[in-house]
C-alpha cells in the first residue's frame, strides 16, 4: 500500500464523526478516488466502465468492499479484510442485491450518505442505482467527503510534491524536444515519454498550445502545426506518481518573442506572488481570486476561463474552485493551484499555472516556480 495502515484508519475515523453528526448508518463511495481515500485501492482497471466498484465506510468498525471478484486479489492486499464479491459483469444483478443486503445489514436502518454535490457523480447505472435507492434509504453526505479530502495530511502531500519535483525536471529537458519546425504533436508526444522517464507512472492529462503571442485554448489535443521561431509554447501536464497528481504548466519562448508576451508573462507571475501573500489559513478561495484578478485586470472579474486555480490531489481538478463565489476557508494541509490568465491580444491568452500547500505560516511551493522571465528555447 501506498500508506501505512494508521493513515487508513485515522481517515476513517475522521469521516465516522462527521458521519456521527448526520446520525449516519453507512458512508457509500463508488468513484475511484473515493474508494481508494479509505482502502488503498489503486488499479488502471477503471478505466472500464463495464463493472461498477463500492466501499462502505460504516458507523463503526472498518470498511467493507463490495466489488466485482476480479478485483478481489487486489483489494485484499489493501487492509480491508470484509471483501464481498460477485462475478461480474451480470446482465440481470450486477452487485445490486448484494450491495442492498450488505447497506441493510451494515446501517441497520440509518440513512446511507453518498456524496451527491458538485464534482461528484455516481458510478454505476442509474437503473440500478434506482433499484438500490428502493432497498436503502439513501441520502446526501452534505459534503462530508469534500470535508475530508480537500486537508491532505503529511504524506499525502510528499506524494504530491513528489508528482511535481518529476514534471518540473521534465520540463527542465523541453529543449531537448521543442525547436522550430518540430509538430505540436510530436512534441506532446515527447514530453509525454520525458515525463515518463522521469518517474512518472502515467500521464493522463497533457495540454497546451503555441503561437506569436500565445494560444486561444489550453484544451485541445495537439495538431500537426510545426512549431515557428518567435512562437510561445506552452505545456500544461497532469502527471500521477504513486496516485496522485501535479498540474501545473510552463511557457517558453521559441528565440524572440514579442514584447507583449515577455509583459504578459511577467504579469502572471505577479498575479501568482499577489496570491502567495495571502494564502494561508483563514483567507478564502474567493480571496485568492480578486488578488488575481486584481493585478491582471484592475479587479473587472476575471476571463472566461472561470476560474484562477483549484484544488489537487488524487484528481487533476479538485474542490475548492478560485472564483468570487467560492467562499471556502483555507486550511492547513489544503493544497491548491494557482492558475492565472491574461488576454494578450484579441483571442491570443497566456496562462501558468503553481501548486501550493497551505502552511500555518502561510503557502509553500510545491511545484518548483517559475521567474518573471519566460524561458527561452
Amino acid at each position: 500500500m501506498s500508506f501505512s495502515v494508521g493513515e487508513f484508519q485515522a481517515r476513517v475515523a475522521r469521516a465516522q464523526l462527521l458521519m456521527a453528526e448526520q446520525n449516519a448508518g453507512a458512508l457509500l463511495l463508488t468513484t475511484e478516488p473515493d474508494v481508494r481515500y479509505f482502502s488503498g485501492f489503486l488499479t488502471r482497471f477503471w478505466e472500464s466502465p463495464t463493472r461498477p466498484w463500492f466501499l462502505i465506510v460504516p458507523a463503526s468498525g472498518e470498511p467493507v468492499a463490495v466489488i466485482p471478484a476480479i478485483g478481489a486479489p487486489v483489494m485484499a492486499r489493501t487492509w480491508i479484510k470484509d471483501i464481498r464479491s460477485w462475478r461480474s459483469p451480470d446482465l440481470k444483478d450486477d452487485g445490486v442485491n448484494l450491495l442492498a443486503g450488505t447497506l441493510q445489514d451494515i446501517a441497520n436502518g440509518g440513512p446511507v450518505l453518498t456524496p451527491m454535490g458538485h464534482e461528484t457523480h455516481v458510478r454505476m447505472p442509474l437503473a440500478d442505482f434506482d433499484r438500490l435507492r428502493k432497498e436503502v434509504r439513501i441520502t446526501a453526505d452534505n459534503d462530508l467527503m469534500r470535508q475530508l479530502r480537500m486537508v491532505k495530511s503529511d504524506p499525502e502531500i510528499a506524494k504530491i510534491e513528489a508528482a511535481c519535483h518529476i514534471a518540473g525536471r521534465a520540463f527542465a529537458r523541453v529543449g531537448e524536444i521543442a525547436q522550430p519546425g518540430v509538430p505540436m504533436a510530436r512534441v506532446f508526444r515527447d514530453f509525454q515519454r520525458l515525463c515518463l522517464d522521469e518517474g512518472a507512472d502515467w500521464v493522463p492529462y497533457l495540454a497546451g498550445g503555441a503561437g506569436p503571442l500565445g494560444y486561444d485554448d489550453v484544451i485541445s489535443p495537439a495538431s500537426d502545426t510545426p512549431l515557428a521561431s518567435g512562437d510561445v509554447l506552452m505545456l500544461d501536464t497532469g502527471l500521477v506518481a504513486d496516485g496522485y497528481f501535479c498540474d501545473f504548466d510552463r511557457n517558453f519562448a521559441l528565440g524572440e518573442i514579442d514584447q507583449r508576451a515577455t509583459a504578459g508573462h511577467a504579469k502572471l507571475i505577479d498575479a501568482v506572488d499577489s496570491a502567495m501573500e495571502i494564502a494561508k489559513p483563514g483567507a478564502t478561495a474567493a480571496d485568492l481570486f480578486h488578488a488575481m484578478d486584481l493585478v491582471l485586470t484592475g479587479g473587472s472579474g476575471g476571463s472566461d476561463a472561470g476560474r484562477y486555480g483549484h484544488g489537487l490531489g488524487m484528481q487533476l481538478t479538485e474542490w475548492p474552485s478560485l472564483i468570487p463565489q467560492d467562499h471556502t476557508e483555507l486550511k492547513t494541509g489544503m493544497v491548491l493551484t494557482l492558475e492565472p490568465s491574461i488576454s494578450v491580444d484579441g483571442p491570443r491568452i497566456l496562462v501558468h499555472e503553481e501548486n501550493i500547500v497551505i502552511t500555518e505560516t502561510g503557502a509553500r511551493p510545491l511545484s518548483p516556480f517559475s521567474g518573471p522571465e519566460m524561458e527561452r528555447i
